[in-house]
């Protein structure tokens, strides 16, 4: 269901009648008063009308509201709050003027608290592990999900952003789910030197983005964007981030963290959960510029050894380059089902970073991995839905969810990022 990764179940469908016109529902820009139900994934809540399923932005759960319909699916509805007619305790004004039904779709939870907003975090992290992770209630209580805010508070922090250009030539960001562009003259989320940049201001006739970064080191840059060429229009092409106690230069199209404090924060709660030891062999998989690979070289040790698997050959080059001086850190490029599955890396191996993309492991590399034989994993997740769904896998081989630690790393959004250790039946980490 795109990015609504929750089931519709309970549907109405009207049978169709032959040569009849015959409306099963409301339609297309139809408004609808709606009681509003639980948390979805997707920044939604959900709720019925007339039995059938609607997924409800800018609402919060217990609300009741006037709802204007945007989609129609099969099975489901999507919707727009546009009128709140019994507000939630949690709700507060959001504090940007283009977030907001059919406005801006960067920001999903602008009017949620902030501290209700990491609530929100942790019931979609609940039921995404409950259903599609098959983890019992107890299990969640046992784990207690938690999301941490990061420092800086909830607006300033997005430090790459990335706009988009109309046919006009204005920048500005996407509306949800769609590909018009809504001019703004300032993004709130966005890193300070990011929204001191004339971006916004400027026009943009030849391009179709404009990409900005301001990074931990100081250094801000502006990309042009068009047919797939990039065209830099101030700054540096390479950027300095600190992070792990060190200097990284990486291309400023490359990934990095998008909030300031991410790294660090990252990095830590792996190392805590992993606690690598002196000796221990380690893998880095989907290991980008090396910024795990960095911290578990500091842990094992001389005698240790660290193996960095990645596929972007940006992220070999970065890789290579910033952990040059770390002879105990092999760089494999490669993808890592190729790696595993090719045995471009074997083991024994003692400990494992995965920090997969967006769409999660897998189950042929989390298959591959469990024959690996480590002691633990540390899985580093930006999507619930995905993290869930590999949970599930690694429990197939008797694997277990032994911690797991939740980070506000994007306020105002309705992402989360999660790190999770998981054992083996014997583990006992």
């Amino acid at each position: 269901m795109s990015d609504v990764d929750v089931e519709v179940e309970g549907a109405r469908m009207e049978p169709e009648v032959a040569g009849q016109d015959v409306r099963t529902g409301p339609e297309e820009a139809e408004r609808i008063e709606l009681t509003v139900g639980a948390v979805a994934p997707g920044g939604h809540c959900v709720a019925r009308h007339d039995g059938q399923v609607v997924f409800v932005r800018h609402a919060l759960p217990g609300e009741r509201v006037v709802a204007e319909v945007t989609e129609v699916h099969r099975g489901f509805l999507r919707a727009d709050a546009v009128t709140v007619l019994q507000a939630a305790p949690q709700r507060v004004e959001p504090p940007c003027p283009y977030a907001g039904p059919g406005r801006c779709g960067g920001c999903d939870l602008q009017h949620v608290a902030p501290e209700a907003q990491r609530e929100w975090k942790v019931a979609v992290v609940r039921e995404q592990l409950s259903r599609l992770g098959g983890l019992t209630d107890a299990e969640l209580d046992a784990l207690d999900p938690q999301v941490a805010a990061l420092p800086g508070g909830p607006l300033g922090w997005r430090s790459r952003v990335r706009y988009a250009v109309d046919a006009a030539g204005r920048a500005g960001l996407l509306k949800h789910r769609s590909h018009e562009v809504v001019p703004i003259d300032r993004c709130l989320i966005a890193h300070p030197a990011v929204q001191e940049l004339p971006v916004l201001a400027a026009g943009w006739p030849e391009a179709e983005a404009v990409e900005t970064v301001a990074s931990t080191g100081g250094d801000v840059t502006v990309t042009a964007l068009a047919e797939g060429v990039a065209t830099p229009v101030r700054g540096p092409g390479t950027v300095r981030e600190v992070a792990v106690g060190r200097d990284w230069r990486v291309p400023a199209s490359a990934f990095w963290q998008v909030h300031p404090a991410a790294a660090d924060t990252l990095v830590t709660a792996v190392l805590e959960l992993l606690a690598p030891r002196p000796g221990e062999t380690a893998w880095d998989l989907y290991g980008g510029a090396g910024l795990f690979a960095a911290a578990l070289a500091g842990r094992v040790g001389p005698t240790g050894r660290v193996t960095l698997v990645e596929a972007a050959a940006d992220g070999v080059r970065a890789a290579r380059e910033n952990l040059a001086d770390l002879d105990r850190v092999e760089v494999v490029p490669a993808r890592v089902e190729t790696a595993l599955a090719r045995r471009r890396i074997t083991g024994p191996v003692d400990v494992v970073v995965l920090d997969p993309p967006r769409s999660g492991a897998g189950a042929r590399v989390v298959r591959d991995l469990v024959a690996a034989g480590p002691r633990a994993v540390a899985y580093v997740a930006c999507d619930p839905a995905a993290f869930a769904r590999d949970v599930r896998t690694f429990a197939t081989a008797g694997w277990r969810l032994a911690a797991l630690r939740g980070f506000d790393l994007f306020p105002m959004t309705q992402h989360v990022e999660l790190v999770g250790l998981l054992l083996p039946p014997t583990g006992e980490g």
